[in-house]
């Protein structure tokens, strides 16, 4: 499903990501983990095409789209949820949900059973439809901006640390609703600093540290790695064995 090969990237004409390799099968749950400036949010930005890289392959489905445009990312079946919140305030979930179809022209009628369909799914949504999204929790406007999301019956779903700032109460609620996301056959790649939370939630993961990837397994493996909390205290190793710094850099 997403196949990465060689990708570097960064900001400013910095190399952030070097030489990132990221193998996603379709319909599972992965999830990327690593320290502060390893890279993470990054990854996702060059997928979804806010980020041009400077060399390296992405191919999600088959298709070629390194350095493609968002635009033709998105319409390739490929969307974002990012770190912030972006609900607007004063609309109600239902009128919030129903925004994540404003590039489908669809009958109305169309657009309503889709919102259905997903309700079934969220039970937020078929509980309170009307309510405005300002008097949301975080987990439940979490919740609201993954549905969002679904409306354009997506391929691929990009996280970027749906669990930022959310209390236990929260996450649960998150927990609930990437089951949902799953439900629907999307393939799910976050990121999230919560590392035991996504490990728990994902199929397989990736460890990253300073633009690289230094571990790669199925969640359980990762989490039973003895070495796993070295990587986040920096004294993580390159592949070819040579000791490797933690680097912390801006924008990731």
């Amino acid at each position: 499903m997403i196949n990465i090969k060689g990708l570097w990237a960064g900001y400013g004409g910095l190399d952030i990501l070097r030489g990132v390799d990221l193998l996603v099968e379709q319909g599972s749950v992965n999830c990327i983990v690593g320290p502060n400036g390893a890279g993470k949010s990054t990854v996702l930005k060059t997928i979804s095409g806010l980020l041009r890289p400077n060399r390296g392959s992405i191919h999600i489905d088959g298709l070629d789209l390194g350095g493609a445009r968002p635009a033709a990312i998105l319409g390739a079946g490929i969307v974002q949820v990012p770190q912030r919140h972006g609900l607007f305030s004063k609309l109600t979930v239902r009128q919030n949900v129903l925004m994540g179809a404003y590039i489908h022209r669809r009958r109305r009628k169309d657009l309503d059973h889709l919102y259905q369909s997903l309700a079934e799914r969220f039970p937020l949504l078929r509980d309170r439809p009307d309510a405005p999204a300002g008097a949301l929790s975080g987990g439940q406007r979490r919740t609201v901006e993954f549905a969002r999301a679904l409306m354009l019956e997506p391929k691929v779903v990009l996280l970027d640390e749906p669990t930022l700032g959310l209390d236990p109460a929260g996450l649960e609620v998150i927990r609930q609703s990437v089951h949902a996301m799953r439900g629907t056959g999307a393939t799910i790649l976050m990121v999230e600093q919560n590392v035991r939370f996504g490990l728990e939630l994902a199929d397989n993961a990736t460890v990253m540290s300073a633009g690289r990837v230094v571990m790669t397994g199925t969640a359980a493996q990762i989490r039973d790695t003895p070495d796993l909390m070295d990587v986040f205290f920096g004294s993580a190793r390159r592949p070819d064995g040579a000791p490797e710094v933690v680097e912390e850099a801006t924008g990731q």
